[in-house]
């Protein structure tokens, strides 16, 4: 979820930077605004609804989740091996330093935190682990984690990046090269491609898709009988959508959107994170921000920050978009409660 040439800039920023939080970003005027393509799109982000920056200050805030149990967000930054915990009540806090390599960064690693989060049917955190180049579990409660999995066929993960959790327990997941300091010409590669893969609850890892260059985000339909995902390809910025076999197999898939018209319009961003409503629709993030869409592809709207947003998270009883964007958490208000 990790976008190349528009991070350049952020590579030199320090270590600890000032992070503000809700009480500081709470003067300040309406972060972006909301491109309406279509009026169904009142049904989900009302018209007078605005962007509210919640928190700023990260390398690039990443795979936001909410955590209904706890009534809070987690998200990340991986460049800075930290995951962040935010509610209404406390704001800004830190919930786990260091969240992915617990040892010293390797010169070749780019991102040595978690990216990608996801809860389990028992409320656990899932995650892609970028550092250890794993998907990882972890008890939110005590912080202990294990690894589910890091190798296919013997062969070393680049590092893992965006995930979904199913209610049967499998985990879909994808393996780019952006936690790698030099991508896909790190000298720690040990898997010559970049993989679409579905972990099953008794631990058997499938291999879906093998062909992109940059396979990123990753989301369910609520049926579970379609897999969505992003690719953060500017040769190829779209979204596929995967029917799904009883077992939870992916067939060939299909062209959900096509974000050729924003990026060669000089937006900011690619395609990213996604998430489902249980409305069916789909949320993912693009050229210019948020792309509100059916589940048929149709785009309703664009949520916009003015600046790449990298992954979202439905939250607060689905009354709340939380959005990553760059340096910077946001959340607008959502008209539908989604669960």
């Amino acid at each position: 979820m990790d976008r190349r040439g528009a991070l350049a800039g952020l590579a030199g920023l320090a270590m600890t930077p000032l992070l503000r939080s809700a009480h500081a970003e709470a003067r300040e005027p309406a972060f972006g605004a909301i491109r309406r393509l279509d009026p169904e799109l009142d049904r989900i982000v009302a018209p007078d609804a605005a962007v509210r920056r919640l928190a700023s200050g990260f390398r690039w805030a990443e795979g936001p989740v909410w955590v209904p149990a706890e009534s809070c967000l987690l998200f990340g930054d991986p460049g800075r091996n930290t995951v962040h915990r935010w509610s209404a009540k406390a704001g800004l806090e830190v919930f786990l330093s260091p969240s992915g390599l617990q040892s010293p960064v390797p010169a070749g690693i780019r991102e040595p935190g978690l990216n990608g989060l996801a809860l389990d049917t028992g409320g656990r955190l899932i995650a892609a682990d970028s550092g250890t180049r794993a998907i990882v579990r972890i008890d939110i409660a005590s912080r202990n984690r294990e690894t589910l999995a890091d190798r296919f066929e013997g062969k070393r993960f680049n590092s893992p990046n965006d995930l979904c959790v199913s209610k049967s327990g499998a985990i879909y997941f994808t393996d780019p090269t952006y936690g790698l300091a030099e991508g896909d010409d790190s000298p720690l590669r040990e898997l010559p491609w970049c993989g679409l893969y579905r972990l099953s609850p008794d631990g058997v890892l499938h291999l879906l898709d093998r062909r992109h260059r940059r396979p990123n985000g990753v989301a369910l339909s609520p049926d579970e009988r379609t897999l969505y995902l992003a690719l953060s390809d500017e040769k190829q910025p779209e979204v596929l959508a995967y029917t799904l076999s009883a077992e939870g197999i992916a067939g060939e898939p299909r062209r959900f959107l096509d974000m050729r018209a924003d990026l060669a319009a000089g937006r900011p961003g690619l395609p990213d994170g996604i998430k489902v409503a249980a409305t069916g629709h789909v949320f993912a993030t693009g050229p210019g921000g948020v792309h509100v869409c059916t589940a048929q592809g149709r785009r309703l709207g664009v949520i916009e920050t003015g600046k790449a947003v990298a992954n979202c998270a439905i939250g607060q009883g689905g009354k709340s978009l939380f959005l990553t964007s760059s340096d910077s958490l946001a959340m607008v208000p959502l008209v539908n409660d989604q669960p």
